[in-house]
C-alpha cells in the first residue's frame, strides 16, 4: 500500500458518517489516516463508513455521541483513544440548522444549535487538547459556514454559531500555535447533502443562480480543502478560514 500524506496519523471527526464529515474521513483515510467518528442516531450509515475506512486499508471506529454533551464527547475521544491511539487531527464537523423567523425562535432551539455547534466544538477541542500539548504536536479543523460572513434569513441561531466557530477558532490558535499545534477553519459555501436535498429543488436553483461557480458544492471539495489544512504544506496556516463557497462569498 503506497503512503500517504497522513500515513500513521488518527483522526476523530465528529458527525463523521454523512455528507462533508464522512467526504473527510474518507479522504483521510485515504491519505493514510486511521478514523474515528461520532454520530447522532445513524448507526448504519456510521457502520459503513468504517467499512469503507477499512477497505481501504485503515482502521475504523465509530460511537453515537450527542456533542452537545461535554461527557459525551469525553467519553468519545477516550474511547476512541482506546481503539486506535491518541488524536493526531480533529476535525470539529457535527451540525445542525433550526430554521425560523427570529422573533419565533424559543430558548430551547436557539441552546440546541448554539451547544451543537459552539460548546460541542470546544468540549470537544478541550478533550484532546492536552494529548497534544503533551506531545507537541496536532491539528484542529472546524468547520464553519460563509454564513458566518454572509448572514442570512431566518437561520439567526446557526449564523451566530458558525460565527462563534471563526472566532474560538481564531483565539484557540493564539494559545496553541506555541505549543505546536495548528488551529484552523473552514467555511463551506452550501454543498449538496442530504440536508441541503431535503431544502427542495427550488431553494437548489436559486442557489445555483446567485453562486457564480452556477452550482452546489460536493463534500469531496470541502474534502479536499480539509486535506489541505492537514497536509505537509500546510504549516503556515494559523487561526485561518478557508471558504470554498464557489463565489458566494469573497473575503
Amino acid at each position: 500500500m503506497t503512503e500517504g500524506p497522513l500515513q500513521g496519523k488518527i483522526a476523530y471527526i465528529t458527525g463523521g458518517s454523512r455528507g462533508i464529515g464522512r467526504a473527510i474521513a474518507l479522504a483521510f483515510a485515504e491519505a493514510g489516516a486511521d478514523i474515528a467518528i461520532c454520530h447522532l442516531g445513524d448507526a448504519a450509515q456510521a457502520a459503513t463508513l468504517v467499512q469503507a475506512v477499512t477497505a481501504r486499508g485503515r482502521r475504523g471506529f465509530q460511537m453515537e455521541a450527542d456533542v452537545a454533551s461535554p461527557a459525551a464527547l469525553r467519553a468519545f475521544a477516550a474511547a476512541a483513544e482506546a481503539a486506535l491511539g491518541p488524536c493526531d487531527i480533529l476535525v470539529n464537523n457535527a451540525g445542525i440548522n433550526i430554521r425560523g423567523p427570529f422573533e419565533m425562535v424559543s430558548e430551547e432551539d436557539y441552546d440546541r444549535v448554539i451547544d451543537v455547534h459552539v460548546k460541542g466544538m470546544f468540549f470537544m477541542a478541550q478533550a484532546v487538547y492536552p494529548g497534544m500539548v503533551a506531545r507537541g504536536q496536532g491539528r484542529i479543523i472546524n468547520i464553519a459556514s460563509q454564513l458566518a460572513f454572509k448572514g442570512g434569513p431566518d437561520i439567526t441561531p446557526y449564523c451566530t454559531a458558525k460565527a462563534g466557530i471563526v472566532g474560538f477558532t481564531r483565539s484557540l490558535a493564539w494559545e496553541a500555535a506555541p505549543k505546536g499545534i495548528q488551529v484552523n477553519a473552514i467555511a463551506p459555501g452550501p454543498v449538496e447533502t442530504d440536508l441541503t436535498r431535503a431544502r427542495g429543488p427550488e431553494w437548489k436553483k436559486r442557489m445555483e443562480e446567485t453562486i457564480l461557480a452556477g452550482r452546489l458544492g460536493r463534500p469531496e471539495e470541502i474534502a479536499a480543502t480539509a486535506l489541505l489544512l492537514e497536509g505537509p504544506g500546510a504549516a503556515f496556516y494559523v487561526g485561518a478560514t478557508l471558504s470554498p463557497n464557489g463565489g458566494d462569498v469573497m473575503h
